[in-house]
């Protein structure tokens, strides 16, 4: 009998653009798109992520590969600044959380993202008063698909993985969670879609 309902974050509960906050800062196209690669497309945020660099040095090693102070200045706001305009909540999805909620589920989010979401992350999820318990793959160090942060949310909030269903974007996120024993859907961007598979999934109708 499924019980709780776990959410990734980004593209699931929340849409994000990586190149926002740069053209906030930035006006011409070719420099926002090199900060926004330099930034975002670092191995550094993949370590940010996974939580084994801190933020002082991962922006610092970012700067050294750009070529001027004021290359080095642009991508120090967007790093700073990222949380602030790169993500908002997908449409529809505040109601489909709370009727969720509403129903009986416990809700759970488990998400690769770094500590600075520890900070935020109450403004940039819909429906954050429903949430049951939120994990992050950068304070445990550890991301998804390992098995590691999967294990970790069933211990932490005592969760039975064949009581949850695990809805993410990334198809191999969802094999990864399947192999620790939780269901999973890989959303595609359609609501409705997942609305009918939940509805399918609970015997309740979520339409």
């Amino acid at each position: 009998m499924v019980k709780n309902i776990v959410f990734d974050m980004g593209k699931v509960l929340t849409d994000y653009v990586p190149d926002a906050v740069c053209r906030h800062y930035i006006k011409d196209e070719a420099m926002i798109r090199k900060i926004s690669d330099a930034v975002f497309v670092s191995p550094e945020w993949v370590l940010l992520d996974l939580g084994v660099v801190p933020e002082d040095e991962g922006l610092r090693r970012i700067t050294e590969r750009l070529d001027t102070p004021q290359e080095k200045e642009w991508a120090a706001q967007c790093f700073w600044h990222w949380h602030e305009y790169n993500m908002w909540h997908m449409e529809g999805m505040e109601e489909l959380v709370r009727s969720l909620k509403a129903a009986g589920y416990g809700i759970y989010l488990c998400s690769n993202a770094s500590v600075r979401l520890l900070t935020c992350w109450q403004k940039v999820i819909p429906a954050a008063d429903c949430f049951d318990g939120i994990l992050f793959s950068g304070p445990e160090k550890c991301m998804k698909p390992q098995k590691e942060i999967y294990e970790r949310l069933f211990a932490r909030f005592s969760l039975k993985p064949e009581e949850c269903l695990f809805i993410d974007d990334q198809p191999l996120n969802i094999q990864g969670a399947a192999e620790c024993g939780m269901r999973g859907y890989v959303y595609d961007g359609d609501r409705e879609k997942l609305k009918q598979w939940l509805s399918q999934e609970l015997g309740k109708n979520f339409s």
